[in-house]
């Protein structure tokens, strides 16, 4: 009698996995989640269905394309940006505590002279485009200033400051383009620009 109940409890879990699976092929199947293909519509050779995927969209392109303009993932790396090479250089006096070419973001840690000990400054650089124009970045600069009671007081400061980092940094970014520009001649390397 024991094993009489046994079975029937493995028919009934048979029974609802068996049910469960149909109702889940039905609700994909209902969904347009599986779309039968006709084989005439589907190329035969790997080089064809390639082609026809990277038409499509789908898949992953290692190389870049040179008729995509910008868009999501498409990024030039940090040593072939003449605009971010610049500011790491201009920069390089201060610690940096985040530097995320992805994001485009360079942020420094707060910086003090010996002159000053109780202020110190923190330069926050987000780049706007890749091109090397003015509105391309925009530079922040944060002063601490703590007094004698460890009270710190942290302000966003819009000074003449601001303008000499953005204009040096655009000063740099040139002269490291032209020189880049110079050496691609030099050596027949075609610019990917």
């Amino acid at each position: 009698m024991n094993k009489f109940i046994m079975l029937k409890k493995k028919l009934q879990i048979n029974f609802i996995n068996i049910l469960i699976i149909f109702l889940l092929t039905t609700a994909l199947s209902a969904c347009n989640i599986y779309k039968p293909t006709n084989i005439k519509d589907n190329p035969i050779n790997d080089k064809a269905k390639r082609q026809k995927n990277i038409q499509e969209g789908r898949g992953l392109t290692l190389l870049s394309n040179k008729n995509r303009q910008g868009g999501g993932g498409n990024f030039n790396f940090a040593n072939s940006n003449p605009l971010w090479r610049a500011t790491i250089s201009i920069l390089d006096f201060m610690p940096l505590s985040n530097v995320d070419y992805g994001g485009g973001i360079i942020i420094t840690d707060w910086y003090a002279d010996n002159i000053n000990s109780n202020e110190s400054l923190k330069i926050s650089v987000q780049f706007l485009a890749s091109e090397i124009r003015a509105d391309a970045l925009n530079i922040k600069i944060y002063k601490k200033d703590c007094s004698i009671s460890e009270t710190c007081k942290v302000i966003a400061i819009n000074s003449k400051m601001v303008n000499d980092i953005r204009l040096a940094i655009l000063k740099e970014a040139a002269k490291i383009q032209t020189n880049s520009k110079v050496v691609n001649e030099e050596y027949k390397i075609i610019d990917p620009q």
